[in-house]
C-alpha cells in the first residue's frame, strides 16, 4: 500500500521534470465543469515523484491580469475527459468553486490532502485499493 509519508508532492514547474508526452502536458488548458461552463485555465499539476504521476491540479479561475485570482486544488480524480486544449471535471462549477482553497504551504500535509480529496467523493491515493484513473484523452 503506499502511504503519503513517503511521497512528496511538487509543482512540476519547479522540477526540471517533464510530461512524458509533450502533448499531454494540460498546462495552460481550458478548465470546463460536467455542463461545459468554463472554470479557469490548469496554472500547474502537483506530482508524486516517487511514482511519476499527477495527483492534483492546481486550476487558476478569475481575476484580471493576475489581480484577484483563485486557485483550486484538484484531484486528477475528478477528471472526466482531456481535449486538445481542454480539461473536463465530472463536478460543477459551484462545486469546485466550494471546495477548499489552495494553500501551497500544505501542498504535503495528509489532512489537507485527505480533506481535498473527501471533497470531491474520493479516496486518497495512499488508501488501499487506490486505482490511478484512467484519464480519457480525445484528440
Amino acid at each position: 500500500m503506499t502511504t503519503m509519508d513517503n511521497h512528496k508532492l511538487v509543482k512540476l514547474s519547479d522540477t526540471n521534470e517533464t510530461i512524458k508526452l509533450g502533448d499531454e502536458d494540460v498546462r495552460r488548458h481550458l478548465v470546463k465543469d460536467k455542463n461545459g461552463e468554463d472554470i479557469g485555465k490548469v496554472h500547474d499539476l502537483l506530482v508524486d515523484l516517487t511514482e511519476n504521476k499527477v495527483r492534483f491540479l492546481v486550476v487558476e479561475s478569475g481575476g484580471f491580469l493576475g489581480m484577484g485570482e483563485k486557485r483550486s486544488f484538484i484531484p486528477v480524480d475528478a477528471i472526466s475527459l482531456i481535449t486538445k486544449d481542454e480539461v473536463h471535471l465530472g463536478h460543477s462549477r459551484q462545486r469546485v468553486a466550494g471546495a477548499p482553497p489552495y494553500d501551497p504551504e500544505l501542498i504535503n500535509n495528509r489532512e489537507y490532502n485527505q480533506n481535498s480529496y473527501a471533497y470531491y467523493g474520493y479516496a486518497p491515493y495512499w488508501s488501499g485499493g487506490y486505482l490511478y484513473p484512467n484519464l480519457l484523452v480525445a484528440r
